[in-house]
């Protein structure tokens, strides 16, 4: 062991850079902060080589002060905090000072600038001391050119050129996602990869996550004392199999937080099943002081003082987004207003007063729904067309085709609507009110339902009964291989309960745990619905259609079954125009 000794400047700053700069995208993503906070409203970015032989950032922000270009490059110097008090309300993208000190150590820079009260540009170069003229209209070029070149075994770790690049373009659409307003280039080996002018959030959004992304789309804007919850959200039908369309920023700063990313993932979990994985934009704003972004170098975790109450709040916005009935959703994206961070303008707050916001109550659509004693669709009177022409959501049943699906006529043309999806959703739903209300109501049976059931069957009928007994079925053994179900759940009364109480066996078999219903009881109450819903090829009457149109209107999460697919699709006028050529 040597004796302790002072390390020299740059091997400080090349140690620094291992953990700033990764790849070249953590580079582009320095600078082209650097570029926002300088208050750029135009920034063009040239990649050569996927970054790594050169990145060059053009804006036309407020530009760099001659005397200040010296210090642009050294450790710890920024214009952006100056006390303590500052780094805990930090609200500028920057604040380290360290950055481009760590990308000079590994690579060749190059900053030209022009301030705006100066007259002329001034260049500084890395490898040289002197600050000299140059030309430059406005603002500021950030040339980093062979980047690690000094460190030849840094090299050896990035990727092929494409998948640097491709992290760089990640780098661009964050960038954008965040600051609509601000127009950006992208250029990689002199071809020109994408233009965005300057526009609206919509937009914005359709340009970097692409059209597939919108007819699946809910705007929100949710508000709760000193926090803010914005942005889009996709319905299951557009899941994905990654989660490469998932973007949450906080104050304008995207983040990848273990915590938001919960809050959402739990949000989707009641519509959302398998390995799919959910889509959104979504902007979290608060008091900076609320915050802690001086967590990593890279600045992409974050830590919040009141970590539950943000939970909660993302939790609760997101599920009354998705779980809105279809007669009070949202208005279409491109109606909504542009959802772009406020300049970060928060007053300082001691703590967060998050209440539990009130649970939606579903006995608004439950009385309007089925009878409690059906499972089959009940008759509605025959509805009268307005006289002005206008019609539901779903408008009104026409027909149905195969037994399967109700085809329904509104403003817009025409809806094919999954008679069984749409029911199951809406009986799930039902279930789920009537077990939290309180014991569900149940239906005696005047003679007993007898089924034959293996050993674990009978098992599980046994050890499992305060659990059934809880969900509304009351059975009991009626032999050494019989069982005899005496009670089913009001709601179920008419489905197929031989498949039902199996499949219901067959999962608490599965999950033998003594907190069952806490744990899986969605999970259960899905099973149920899925056998009490109405099955396919049993043909409606227009008033039986009618109903379930009217019920899927006033059902929370209607558009998707509880299996995440979804239960209803309209076809345009203009889509069926484009059907038989018409028009052309």
């Amino acid at each position: 062991m040597g004796i302790i000794k002072p390390l020299p400047e740059l091997l400080i700053s090349q140690i620094a850079a291992g953990e700033v700069v990764e790849r070249p995208a953590a580079v582009l993503k320095e600078l082209l902060e650097n570029s926002l906070d300088a208050g750029a409203t135009r920034i063009d970015v040239q990649l050569e080589e996927g970054g790594v032989r050169l990145i060059r950032v053009t804006d036309d922000g407020n530009g760099i002060a001659p005397e200040d270009l010296p210090l642009a490059l050294a450790r710890h110097a920024t214009s952006k905090i100056a006390s303590l008090d500052d780094l805990e309300r930090v609200g500028s993208y920057g604040f380290r000072g360290e950055a481009l000190a760590s990308i000079a150590s590994v690579a060749r820079v190059s900053i030209t600038s022009r301030h705006a009260s100066q007259s002329r540009a001034f260049r500084l170069r890395s490898e040289s001391d002197p600050v000299e003229p140059a030309a430059l209209a406005g603002g500021t070029v950030v040339e980093v050119a062979d980047l690690y070149f000094n460190t030849p075994a840094r090299r050896k770790f990035l990727k092929t050129e494409a998948t640097e690049f491709a992290h760089c373009d990640e780098v661009v659409r964050r960038m954008a996602l965040a600051r609509p307003d601000v127009a950006f280039t992208l250029t990689h080996n002199g071809s020109a990869k994408r233009r965005l002018a300057g526009a609206d959030f919509p937009r914005r959004a359709r340009e970097i996550i692409g059209e597939e992304f919108f007819p699946h789309a809910r705007p929100l804007d949710a508000v709760a004392g000193p926090l803010r919850l914005s942005g889009l959200a996709a319905l299951p039908a557009y899941s994905r199999s990654g989660r490469d369309e998932q973007y949450f920023f906080v104050n304008g700063r995207f983040v990848r937080d273990k915590l938001l990313t919960h809050a959402a993932r739990q949000a989707w979990a009641d519509i959302l099943h398998g390995q799919r994985h959910p889509a959104y934009v979504l902007f979290l704003e608060l008091d900076p002081a609320g915050v802690d972004v001086n967590v990593h170098p890279a600045k992409t975790e974050v830590r919040f003082r009141d970590a539950r109450g943000i939970h909660q709040f993302v939790f609760h916005a997101l599920q009354r987004a998705l779980a809105a009935p279809l007669s009070s959703a949202a208005s279409p994206p491109e109606a909504s207003p542009a959802f772009v961070p406020s300049a970060f303008s928060y007053a300082r707050q001691s703590g967060f007063a998050v209440g539990e916001p009130a649970a939606r109550s579903y006995l608004e659509f439950a009385r309007a729904a089925f009878d409690a004693a059906e499972t089959a669709v009940s008759p509605a009177p025959t509805v009268a067309y307005p006289e002005d022409g206008s019609a539901p959501l779903l408008g009104y049943a026409i027909a149905q085709l195969h037994g399967v699906f109700i085809l329904a006529q509104n403003a817009n043309g025409l809806v094919l609507v999954d008679m069984h999806a749409a029911h199951e959703r809406i009986l799930y739903e039902k279930l789920k009110y009537s077990l939290d209300a309180g014991p569900p109501a149940t239906q005696s049976l005047l003679v007993p339902l007898l089924l034959s059931a293996s050993e674990a069957e009978m098992a599980t009928a046994s050890e499992q009964s305060e659990v059934l007994a809880e969900l509304g079925f009351a059975i009991a053994a009626a032999g050494p291989r019989e069982l005899a179900v005496r009670s089913l759940p009001a709601l179920l009364a008419g489905g197929n309960a031989v498949d039902l109480v199996r499949s219901l066996l067959r999962d608490l078999a599965e999950h033998p745990a003594s907190r069952v219903i806490e744990t899986r009881r969605n999970e259960l109450l899905a099973t149920m619905a899925c056998h009490g819903a109405v099955r396919a090829h049993r043909l409606l009457s227009p008033p039986e259609m009618n109903a379930l149109l009217r019920q899927m209107e006033e059902t929370e999460r209607a558009d998707q079954c509880n299996h995440g697919r979804p239960t209803w699709v309209q076809l345009s006028m203009a889509e069926l125009d484009r059907l038989f050529m018409r028009g052309r």
